[in-house]
Order: structure tokens, then C-alpha cells, then sequence
């Protein structure tokens, strides 16, 4: 099996912008998990709706996955949309 490294550069060739973009998120479950991602989230996609999120908590209701949806504008703006998600302090993991 060969492995291929591909570049931020090649990477951003692969998508079209504006595009639909599905980001997962995963933290602890909490009451207002969904909320607070959602707002965050607007803070960079304006035209966001919260609306949207879908979530599944896990086997044993420990953790939540969110799968938040977005029209992503540019390369750039994904990054910044990720490097805000893996800070906030709720998230444990972003796919």
C-alpha cells in the first residue's frame, strides 16, 4: 500500500468553493453542547442555522457527536472554522 501525501495547495484543488461541508465535532454530553457549538459556528459562518445540527450521543451517553453542516466559502475559511472548533473548550474531537 503506497502512501500519498498531498499537500494544503493540492487539497484545496480537490474542493469547489462555496461548497457544502460536513464537519463532525464530538465532546462531553451537556444540555446546551449543540447551542454552544451552533454559536460558535455563527461567529465565522454568519448564514449559519443551529437549526441543522444533528446529534447521536454515544453508547453510554457520555459523549455527543454533532454533525454540523456548513457552505464552506474557501480553503481559508475551513481552517479557521477548524482551528476554532479544536480550541473551544467543550470539543474533544473535530473530523
Amino acid at each position: 500500500m503506497t502512501e500519498q501525501n498531498v499537500s494544503g495547495a493540492e487539497t484545496a484543488e480537490l474542493l469547489t468553493f462555496p461548497t457544502e461541508f460536513p464537519i463532525k465535532v464530538m465532546g462531553l454530553s451537556r444540555a446546551d453542547f449543540a447551542e454552544r457549538i451552533g454559536a460558535a459556528v455563527r461567529e465565522l459562518v454568519p448564514e449559519f442555522d443551529a437549526g441543522t445540527i444533528t446529534a447521536t450521543a454515544s453508547r453510554n451517553g457520555k459523549y455527543t457527536a454533532l454533525n454540523v453542516v456548513i457552505q464552506a466559502q474557501s480553503h481559508e475559511q475551513l481552517d479557521s472554522i477548524y482551528r476554532m472548533l479544536t480550541a473551544h473548550p467543550l470539543v474533544k474531537v473535530v473530523l
